[in-house]
């Protein structure tokens, strides 16, 4: 089990720090000459036809509608192992991440609606600085080696996956569009279909993955985010093959993603989102509501709710530090949960790109997102530099 763990994390961190080239080399075009040329790449139109049935969407909503529902169809494999028998299948080790987690959702969306709650349209924004990005995180915790306890990683990794659980719940209740009963009732009969296959021990891959591809289109159509759809085919996934009980389909698969996500899906994402233009950006720009709330919403609001909430559940005695952890490392970890970058900037084209609002505030959106992210990095970087124990530890 540590020797997995400890291949999760050193894949992550690597991930991360692809992820951060991406998103430089991002702001460098968007800032640049070629900035016209990055524009057109995003808005390039890409079809699908079948028959009557079309897709046509820009190259930027293929990439956050579709690479991003593998991204969250791994996301469900992490839950359910997790769950079934890694970290989070002892309650023990639960509290205090869930505990983390729950903080660092509330008091970000409060500091946000704060400064946004008289406008309507940048109140669709509300639930960006509730994200934690776990490849950025994990690519920045990295820098310190062999200097961070392993308990201290297990808990930003549990952390995280609690905020997907929450970005799951929220994406679904909050940011999906007017229902199509023929598509939905398309998604329910994949939904039964795999539940058969799934009861009946279908241990191959391919019928799964087909069906969630029919189910991925369905939910695509009925006004429902289609990222949901690989969260759903997830949950289906058997844990253990019945047939070579040896054999975990949902490892081997969980396995085989983590790399094309890290290392493909992930950049790409960071590279079509993060492209913000700041030749012609002012100071006075970042104090508007929505790019100050959400900018302190990660970097004051993650850090406050999850060290708070963490500090008073050890102090009651629900939980205890994680293992080879100090209270200023932990409140390292915590001001690190503030980079909410690809999760945030999701979020944000939920709210307001796909929702057709005011495209200033997209851009505001990412100005904010931007400038939290980088604030929560500096600072948790210079606080764990000094709270990190000086040589390293055996893990």
């Amino acid at each position: 089990m540590k020797a997995t763990i400890k291949e999760f994390l050193r894949l992550e961190a690597a991930g991360g720090i692809l992820l951060i080239a991406a998103a430089v080399l991002a702001m460098l075009l968007a800032n640049s000459p070629f900035f016209g040329y990055y524009d057109l790449l995003l808005g390039v139109p890409v079809e699908v036809r079948i028959g009557d049935l079309i897709i046509a969407k820009p190259l930027v909503l293929w990439i956050n509608d579709g690479l991003m529902a593998v991204f969250f169809f791994l996301v469900g494999l992490e839950l359910k192992r997790e769950v079934l028998e890694g970290e989070l299948s002892r309650v023990s080790n639960v509290i205090l991440p869930f505990c983390g987690a729950i903080g660092g959702v509330v008091v970000p969306v409060l500091i946000y609606m704060y400064f946004n709650h008289d406008d309507p349209a940048a109140m669709s924004g509300w639930a960006i600085p509730a994200a934690t990005d776990i490849a950025f995180s994990l690519g920045l915790l990295s820098l310190f080696s062999n200097r961070v306890p392993v308990g201290l990683k297990i808990f930003l990794v549990s952390v995280a996956i609690f905020d997907d659980i929450a970005a799951i719940v929220i994406i679904a209740i909050f940011y999906s569009g007017e229902l199509s009963q023929a598509s939905m009732l398309t998604a329910a009969a994949c939904l039964v279909v795999l539940t058969i296959m799934n009861r009946r021990g279908v241990s191959d891959i391919s019928p799964y993955l087909w069906v969630g591809l029919i189910m991925w289109v369905a939910v695509l159509k009925s006004g429902v985010h289609a990222t949901l759809a690989g969260v759903a085919l997830a949950a289906f996934i058997p844990m253990q093959s019945n047939t070579e009980p040896s054999r975990s389909p949902l490892r081997e698969l969980e396995s085989d993603l983590h790399h094309v996500v890290a290392f493909a899906i992930l950049p790409i994402f960071a590279f079509v989102n993060a492209g913000v233009s700041v030749t012609n950006m002012e100071f006075v720009d970042l104090l508007h509501p929505v790019p100050l709330g959400i900018a302190l919403g990660l970097f004051l609001g993650k850090q406050i709710g999850v060290f708070g909430t963490c500090w008073l559940a050890i102090k009651l005695g629900f939980a205890k530090l994680p293992a080879g952890a100090s209270w200023g490392s932990l409140y390292g970890v915590a001001i690190l949960c503030g980079v909410g970058f690809t999760m945030s900037m999701f979020i944000g084209s939920l709210a307001f790109e796909s929702k057709g609002t005011d495209m200033n505030l997209l851009y505001d959106d990412r100005v904010g997102t931007i400038v939290g992210s980088v604030l929560s990095a500096g600072l948790a970087y210079l606080v764990l530099h000094l709270t990190l124990p000086k040589n390293g530890r055996k893990n």
